[in-house]
């Protein structure tokens, strides 16, 4: 069996993981794509106190290497099998929905020609993908996806839309999703980035920024592309910070409707006051169908 612990950030993901396997004999796999890189600790929230459990695919690639989701299904399938084969529980834990599926289910990655279009506004993209794929349902603004299904016409020649979408799970997997109210979501969010403020993330995020690394890996957390600004001289301290956290809480936002559209979690809704409770119940029901 395969477990997952997944759901918005600030949820209480890793805390729960770690309870679940030392419950269940149980090793846990990074499914945080930020994660996956070296020297971005406090940004990206990495868990600190791992207690003991095994923990897979943390700080695995240098800020400025490549790591895909092909890369992650290939590696976490392969952690999976030597967990299950040792005779112990794979617990899955993070917030990067594609790379849970993409591991999970039989997902195939084709090799796709990749065309710059950085020329090219928002609008002007999505407008080449009307014309050849009319009825894809990718929102305008969404430019990375946009420019995935361009890129995917042109090496196949077929419309993204018409891809074959393939849902057969590979593993007996069950599916935990970790939610509470949007308000008390947004009030963590709001709590834990002045905690990250305090334990350091402003001189990690000036680390960063003084090594002119501007990669992907770099770039993508929500944390340091904010305070370079703010480095820059363009917005203050503060407002760097209230970025942090109004992007984080939309980005909560985004992964609460792709993991609505995408993926069937079994929801809690956290009990903050006594975490323990949760944890309880989310064993319970996974040794209920066991």
């Amino acid at each position: 069996m395969v477990i997952v612990v997944t759901g918005p950030t600030a949820t209480g993901k890793s805390e729960l993981g770690i309870t679940i396997a030392k419950k269940l004999n149980g090793e846990i796999i990074n499914a945080d794509s930020t994660q996956i890189y070296k020297n971005m600790n406090i940004c990206t929230n990495k868990i600190k106190d791992k207690e003991g459990i095994v923990h897979h695919l943390f700080d695995l690639k240098e800020l400025d290497e490549d790591y895909t989701v092909y890369d992650f299904q290939r590696d976490s399938r392969r952690i999976i099998d030597d967990i299950l084969s040792r005779g112990k529980v794979p617990i899955i834990v993070g917030g990067t929905g594609l790379y849970i599926n993409a591991c999970l289910y039989d997902y195939e990655f084709e090799d796709r020609i990749k065309e710059d279009y950085s020329d090219y506004s928002d609008d002007e993209v999505y407008e080449m993908l009307i014309k050849v794929d009319p009825d894809n349902k990718i929102h305008k603004n969404n430019r990375k996806r946009v420019i995935n299904a361009l890129n995917y016409y042109k090496a196949t020649g077929k419309p993204y839309s018409l891809k074959e979408k393939k849902h057969k799970l590979l593993y007996d997997t069950v599916f935990i999703g970790l939610t509470t109210s949007r308000d008390n979501l947004y009030k963590r969010i709001d709590n834990r980035v002045d905690d990250m403020v305090k334990e350091g993330l402003i001189d990690e995020a000036l680390e960063l920024y003084n090594s002119n690394v501007r990669s992907k890996a770099v770039m993508t957390p929500i944390g340091p592309k904010e305070l370079f600004e703010y480095f820059d001289g363009k917005i203050s301290k503060e407002e760097a910070i209230n970025l942090i956290k109004q992007r984080s809480r939309r980005y909560a936002k985004r992964q609460y409707t792709w993991f609505k559209n995408q993926m069937n979690l079994k929801w809690f809704t956290v009990n903050y006051d006594d975490f323990n409770k949760t944890c309880e119940e989310v064993l319970e029901y996974i040794k209920s169908i066991e």
